[in-house]
């Protein structure tokens, strides 16, 4: 392959280094190049195009990214379509991905235009979802280098999907004097939803005084009963191997074959067997359906990964779960399921717009109303729910004129502070269902629904596309997108900084969505630009 500048007359056929924007055109990386392109730009002064041509044998990205993937497909796992010189790899049933590390490695030493990232070793996925994802990087590859990469894929056995297999559950809880009912309650429906999430079923819920003789025979009538699994939980914790849970293990036949784990959540779990059947006495936090210990556990045994005290012992590094909020990973969802991605919305009304001069432009009238009810009811007519409204400066003003619309108002006392403060104030106040945001500025009172439902049309987070912009004349402009992924980055974000510093930062995640709509550039920030608005109006 040979990548540099090329001339007009050379770059027929070749594949666009670099996105262009030409004479009212868009011409987008990695597009070939027709004739009629390479005339546009010439006549637009262009003599050099930054342009890759590939060479015979030369294997093209989609190509390369699919026969890789392809040769990394096991059962249970699927390769998807490439695109953009990238293959997925989802996970065709539930269960417990295992990763042969030295072997990704190995695969990723082979070339550094070859690239396969996959998801943490033992990382639970339901069908559909994304395991494992082939990059590469060059916009082509020499094919016995494809070729040697296909080989050692196919034999590598990197990849593994252990499907979890149906296993049915008994629970006994014992209990004190002042252990309340509706902690044993809530107790039940987690697990019952923990065992629903591993394909399987919670049989019993039987209560007992947290005594070893109680207990002991309640386990001896749970073994009568049958089980794949014993979970057991205690009214007071664990905290010694001759503490009330593991003498009664030990009085029913029982075996304790490992106290305590180096995962937090979780340190307190018992491992142990009854007649050869695995038995698990919980810690406290398997009350909450927070992710713990207990989940890495109840995954490997439903997966018939075998589990004893050794690999507990080496569950340490990656183990510190209690102060690190989880990150969502990107899932590839089924076509059929994209239409339920739920996208909230943002409006940002609370600062003071000091350029304005004494008025406050969000409340300049326009077309018989305030300039933001004009933006609240655009944003309001699209799909996007929930509508969030930040209000700071002269914040009942700006409430009372989105009087009867019926958004949320959220108040930042900190407005002052810069526009950061104010995006991390909205996104606080979606709920934890959404899926994204579309961030709206509150002086642009020409935006329109069609405009965001299109925003909302092209996220895609499943591709990739996890931050969605409008450009019109190769320029970007309001609103953006952003998918739950960068809530983190928009909370770290400090001062007058808004979320479209995001854009530089993770400049692969943006998918840009070309309009013909001039509102995406035209907000009101002086008096000049109002009467302006308003002659246009006019």
């Amino acid at each position: 392959m040979r990548f540099g500048l090329l001339s007009p007359e050379e770059a027929v056929g070749a594949i666009l280094a670099h996105r262009i924007a030409v004479k009212g055109r868009v011409l987008k990386k990695g597009q070939r190049l027709s004739a009629a392109d390479v005339a546009l730009l010439s006549e637009a002064g262009w003599r050099e195009v930054p342009a890759a041509r590939l060479d015979p044998g030369d294997v093209g990205e989609d190509e390369a990214a699919a026969r890789i993937a392809r040769a990394l497909q096991v059962s249970g796992l699927s390769a998807g379509q490439a695109f953009t010189g990238r293959c997925n790899l989802h996970a065709e049933r539930a269960g417990l991905v295992l990763i042969d590390e030295p072997k990704v490695h190995a695969l990723n030493a082979l070339h550094e235009g070859i690239t396969l990232a996959t998801l943490p070793p033992y990382a639970p996925v339901s069908a559909g979802e994304l395991v494992a994802t082939v990059k590469i990087i060059p916009f082509a590859l020499p094919d016995p280098l494809v070729r040697r990469a296909e080989e050692l894929a196919a034999r590598s056995g990197a990849l593994e999907l252990r499907p979890f297999r149906r296993m049915e559950a008994r629970l006994i809880q014992t209990l004190l004097p002042a252990t309340p009912p509706k902690v044993l309650d809530k107790t039940v429906s987690v697990l019952q939803e923990r065992m629903a999430r591993l394909g399987g079923a919670l049989l019993s819920d039987n209560r007992c005084p947290h005594e070893v003789g109680a207990l002991a025979a309640a386990m001896a009538e749970a073994r009568r009963q049958g089980f794949d699994l014993l979970l057991v939980i205690g009214a007071s914790a664990t905290t010694d191997r001759r503490d009330v849970i593991p003498m009664a293990l030990e009085a029913a036949g029982g075996r304790v074959l490992r106290f305590g784990m180096p995962v937090d959540p979780g340190n307190l779990l018992v491992l142990a067997e009854l007649d050869g059947r695995p038995v698990l006495a919980l810690p406290g936090s398997a009350r909450s359906p927070k992710r713990s210990g207990v989940d890495w556990v109840m995954e490997r045994i439903a997966a018939g990964v075998p589990v004893d005290s050794s690999s507990i012992a080496q569950m340490g590094v990656g183990g510190l779960l209690s102060e690190i909020p989880s990150r969502p990973r990107p899932r590839e969802l089924p076509p059929a399921e994209r239409e339920l991605l739920r996208v909230g919305a943002v409006v940002l009304a609370a600062g003071r717009g000091r350029r304005m001069g004494p008025d406050n432009k969000l409340l300049l009238p326009f077309g018989g109303k305030p300039m933001i009810r004009h933006v609240v009811e655009a944003v309001l007519a699209s799909r996007a729910r929930p509508v969030v409204v930040v209000v700071g400066h002269e914040s009942e003003r700006v409430v009372q004129a989105l009087a009867h619309l019926g958004v949320q108002v959220a108040v930042n006392p900190d407005f002052d502070a810069g526009l950061a403060r104010s995006l991390q104030v909205g996104v606080a106040a979606l709920p934890a269902e959404v899926d994204g945001v579309v961030v709206v500025l509150g002086d642009m009172p020409r935006i329109t629904a069609p405009l965001l439902d299109r925003l909302i049309d092209a996220f895609r987070p499943e591709e990739g596309a996890g931050i969605v912009v409008p450009v019109r004349g190769g320029v970007r402009g309001h609103p953006v997108l952003f998918g739950r992924a960068f809530f983190d980055a928009i909370r770290a974000l400090q001062g007058d900084v808004g979320a479209r510093s995001l854009l530089a930062a993770f400049p692969e995640a943006v998918r840009e969505v070309e309009v013909e709509d001039a509102a995406i550039h035209l907000d009101v920030d002086t008096p000049e630009q109002f009467s302006a608005l308003l002659e246009r109006a006019r």
